[in-house]
């Protein structure tokens, strides 16, 4: 692939396909070839606003297009498996959207997928491919602030959201955690890896999903991390790694961040900001230039978002879950069962569902 235009196709015509294929179009080196919807409708008006060529009133015939290297899916979580899943098989590379799917043993399907058929796999987690957020992890990682102790990471927003709204729908893997707090466990995941022991509380909806909810991660180092998420309420989307030695602290947006402070003993605070040559803060064009670099390197993943990685953060989403009662449709039976009431709920799926908008803070 040395050389030429990567040729990506789009699952889904939502908010975030939207996102993503805007940041796409703009990259030199990326071709947006076709995009399809569970109807050809929204797939041939999607299609026109961004100028690309083929529109599909299905999944598997963009699975099975052999024009396109690699697929980005964005539908919502609750259909990931299946869709991510006609992919693979089919041969397709696939950047799959966060939270990577309802819970780690889809997520582990997805990825026995990929490496029996030997593609190229990826969670659409932008934050760890933000190059800031790298910049902060060498820093950690080559013991700036020594040995980390603790570390808190918040994300929510204050809504309301309705209980119809999809955040709210069980069916659809509504609640907090999965859409928001995915983040806050993710970063703490990129610095302290899986957690040795989860501790979680939360507020549930009349639905049964999360409104909001705390967790303590404990590990074999002695280090905790405190990790927040709400639809109920607006945070300072900040994070904060307190280490032996020193301390760095992301004011607002931690998985688009514009700048972070490292404080150490007896040294002026140094301030680390984004490169303007990074483009904007909010932009996704990073980790679509990691998915394309792995693809020219002839990788099945990527070294910045690892599917181990992937998995261990979808453990612990379960751990969470867990402790906190929230079931989705279908996980308390055999896996027939839930695999038959995947396919009902995932039947029911709305591609263009509205995303939670993250603007910076």
């Amino acid at each position: 692939m040395t050389g030429q235009k990567v040729r990506w196709g789009i699952l889904a015509t939502g908010g975030m396909a939207a996102r993503f294929t805007a940041d796409l179009v703009d990259l030199p080196d990326a071709e947006v070839v076709a995009v399809a919807s569970r109807t050809e409708a929204p797939a041939k008006a999607f299609a026109e606003r961004f100028g690309i060529p083929r529109a599909y009133g299905g999944w598997e015939t963009l699975a099975r297009d052999e024009d396109v290297d690699v697929v980005y899916v964005a539908t919502p979580h609750s259909a990931h498996r299946t869709a991510a899943g006609l992919c693979l098989a089919a041969g397709r590379n696939v950047l799959c959207e966060k939270p990577f799917t309802l819970n780690a043993r889809e997520a582990g399907e997805l990825v026995a997928l990929a490496r029996e058929h030997g593609v190229f796999l990826m969670e659409a987690m932008w934050m760890y491919c933000n190059p800031l957020v790298r910049r902060l992890k060498t820093l950690v990682d080559d013991g700036a602030i020594g040995e980390v102790r603790s570390l808190q990471a918040d994300f929510g927003l204050a809504g309301p959201f309705p209980p119809a709204h999809r955040l709210r729908d069980p069916a659809q893997g509504g609640g907090a955690l999965l859409d928001l707090g995915v983040y806050p466990v993710s970063f703490a995941h990129l610095l302290l890896g899986e957690p040795a022991d989860v501790a979680a509380r939360a507020v549930l909806s009349a639905e049964g999903v999360d409104l909001q909810t705390g967790a303590l991660l404990s590990y074999e180092s002695g280090a905790l991390a405190s990790v927040h998420c709400s639809i109920t309420g607006a945070t300072p989307h900040s994070a904060s790694i307190t280490g032996s030695e020193g301390r760095i602290d992301v004011p607002n947006g931690f998985f688009f961040p514009d700048h972070f402070v490292l404080h150490r003993t007896g040294r002026e605070p140094q301030e680390f900001r984004a490169d303007p040559a990074d483009g904007p803060r909010e932009s996704l064009r990073h980790e679509a230039e990691e998915v394309m670099r792995a693809l020219r390197a002839g990788e099945t993943e990527s070294p910045l978002v690892p599917l181990d990685g992937t998995l261990a953060v979808m453990r612990t989403l379960d751990a969470i879950r867990d402790r906190v009662g929230v079931r989705y449709p279908g996980e308390q039976g055999t896996q027939g069962e839930q695999g038959e009431q995947r396919e009902q709920r995932e039947r029911g799926d709305q591609g263009d569902a509205a995303e939670p908008v993250v603007t910076p803070a």
